[in-house]
């Protein structure tokens, strides 16, 4: 008996990215009789190495200074469940929506963002060094799971979505790795679906930070009484509980506040749909703005948060110290392995060594300072744990 169609589709706005019209993947692959191509694509991202890494990657706290710390798997976990909501309720296709969210910080190095400035810095001479253009290389060609292909052999409309959730890309990035017939259209906005992505990881890391720095001590439960909305939701929680101790007062607050923020983007995003007129995912690309997005007073109060995580949390010692050191590591692991080579023997295979020199100390220098090989060694730090940068450091120095 033939199996019947899939067809997952009839709730999805005009606008929304329907799976039936994707632009398909560079491989051919058999159709599934039981998942749309995004279904695929998420679940091949889940089931990915660099998924299962970022469970030992910091978000904002080392991820080994207490185990109830948000590290970036469980980050990435809450930004898919609320762009699951947002999708859902927008009409837009949640699979895909979701796809995006997983794959976001794939490309994420280890010690979170100083990490990434010290790669950055270290790469400046080549181009410098992005965590989203990270992510797209590690889907595309840095995870090798099938027999027929480097990468995971995702729809256009995710690897879309991994480069251009924040917008479009308005600089030069180097795409040379990427085949040459897969044009992502870089100067064009991405999907509504890569846009809730974007929106939810805001959403979630606000939410999520006011947590860990409450569980932290950087921040008191009275300090929020500074920021207006915030102020607002716990007199809430204070009027409906006058004695609350604060794990569970601080999650009724984050709770609220999410609900706040996700509440605005639904109602002023329906709004910017219908004003805009678009009725297809190509008017999406072509609309000259983003579509998804909080209220104008909404985007005052958000911002204040985000300034208020930056002087509270972000940059206070206890977690700048600790960053550093870990810029630290990233630094002196990428300059001894340019020097070096010693990489694991897969990694090694990837490098061009040119002729050996020796310096006037009688070091020998093979010779990897080029773009290509510094790449190499680019992705492999990216690719790696805290733990196990940490562990590399200790071994060499």
């Amino acid at each position: 008996m033939k199996s019947p169609k899939l067809k997952q589709t009839s709730h999805l706005a005009p606008f929304a990215s329907d799976p039936e019209h994707s632009r398909g993947r560079v491989f051919a692959t058999r159709p599934s009789l039981t998942r749309t191509d995004f279904q695929r694509d998420r679940d091949r991202l889940i089931h990915s190495t660099a998924f299962r890494r970022l469970q030992h990657k910091t978000q904002v706290f080392l991820h080994h200074e207490g185990l109830h710390y948000r590290t970036r798997l469980t980050h990435t976990l809450e930004v898919s469940q609320i762009a699951r909501s947002l999708a859902r309720a927008l009409c837009l296709n949640e699979d895909l929506a979701e796809a995006i969210a997983l794959a976001h910080d794939l490309g994420h190095t280890p010690f979170g963002h100083a990490g990434e400035r010290a790669l950055n810095r270290a790469m400046e001479e080549f181009g410098g060094f992005d965590h989203n253009l990270q992510s797209l290389r590690t889907v595309c060609i840095l995870e090798n799971r099938y027999g027929d292909h480097d990468g995971l052999n995702l729809t256009w409309e995710t690897l879309e979505g991994v480069l251009k959730h924040n917008g479009p890309v308005n600089s030069d990035p180097d795409l040379t790795f990427l085949p040459e017939k897969l044009d992502l259209e870089i100067g064009n906005f991405a999907s509504l679906e890569a846009q809730v992505a974007a929106i939810a990881d805001d959403i979630a890391y606000d939410a999520h930070d006011i947590d860990d720095a409450v569980r932290a001590g950087l921040v008191d439960l009275s300090q929020l009484a500074t920021l207006p909305l915030l102020d607002e939701i716990t007199r809430e929680v204070d009027d409906r509980w006058p004695v609350l101790d604060d794990v569970r007062k601080t999650h009724e607050v984050q709770r609220r506040l999410i609900t706040r923020f996700i509440e605005d983007v639904i109602k002023n995003s329906t709004l910017l749909l219908d004003r805009s007129g678009v009725k297809s995912p190509q008017d999406v690309a072509r609309a000259g703005r983003q579509l998804i997005l909080f209220s104008p007073q909404m985007q005052k109060e958000e911002k204040l948060i985000k300034q208020f995580l930056f002087d509270n949390v972000y940059r206070a010692p206890s977690v700048m110290e600790p960053a550093e050191a870990g810029e630290h590591v990233v630094k002196k692991l990428f300059e001894y392995y340019s020097t070096s080579g010693d990489l694991p023997a897969e990694w090694q295979s990837k490098l061009k060594r040119k002729s050996p020199v020796v310096s006037g100390d009688g070091k020998k220098n093979i010779g990897l300072a080029t773009q290509e090989n510094s790449r190499v060694i680019a992705d492999y730090i990216a690719g790696m744990t805290d733990p196990f940068a940490l562990a590399e450091f200790e071994r060499i120095f």
